[in-house]
């Protein structure tokens, strides 16, 4: 058989012998909500009270993550179908935080930590948040401070972060290390670790 056509061929081998694994390794693709947010099945459904929402999660030793996006948004639909169809990262994201969904436009009345109620939209606004997706990190600790959600917030993650990033800040949120901490040395150190210990790490 000639070379070029004993590559091809073992090129396809490769492929139809690895396709299938990949795609295996992924969790199913997330669907649409009538709002035009993405669902995920593990998502918090409660009455949209955050110090009960807080305290849920603390009962659970868990940290909240507040999650704000919009319909029709390109980072949004990355995160989902990117990032939360890797199983270790979704793993860790349940083990860890309690996760309510925001949407920026949304009307669903919301009762923020100081007691004040408005509407998603409008919440969004107070809190001073422009861009999807963001999340807002309230960690269980936070249980015992004073003001609204953004004061509480001891981390905000604004935009889209690729997987590594996505779930070195999952961990660096966690483990506690922001109180004193910095995230950009962090980041560095856990892809050298994870380098040393033969994982392919894609920092950039």
């Amino acid at each position: 058989m000639p070379l070029a056509r004993l590559c091809r061929a073992v090129i396809l081998c490769l492929i139809m012998t690895t396709a299938p694994a990949l795609a295996s390794d992924q969790l199913p693709e997330p669907e649409l909500g009538d709002n035009g947010l993405h669902i995920q099945p593990w998502f918090h459904e409660g009455f949209l009270e955050l110090a009960d929402d807080l305290a849920e999660a603390a009962d659970n030793g868990k940290d909240l993550l507040i999650l704000i996006e919009q319909a029709g948004c390109p980072y949004c639909r990355e995160l989902h179908e990117v990032n939360l169809r890797i199983p270790r990262i979704t793993d860790y994201l349940n083990e860890k935080f309690l996760v309510v969904q925001l949407d920026m436009r949304g009307s669903r009345e919301v009762v923020d930590f100081d007691g004040t109620a408005m509407e998603e939209r409008a919440l969004v606004r107070k809190w001073a948040v422009n861009f999807t997706p963001t999340m807002m990190f309230v960690p269980k600790e936070a249980l015992d401070s004073t003001g609204t959600a953004k004061d509480r917030t001891v981390m905000t993650m604004p935009g889209y972060f690729k997987p590594f990033h996505f779930d070195t800040m999952l961990h660096f949120i966690a483990s506690d290390s922001y109180a004193g901490g910095d995230f950009q040395r962090y980041l560095d150190e856990r892809a050298q670790t994870l380098r040393a210990a033969g994982e392919k790490v894609d920092i950039w």
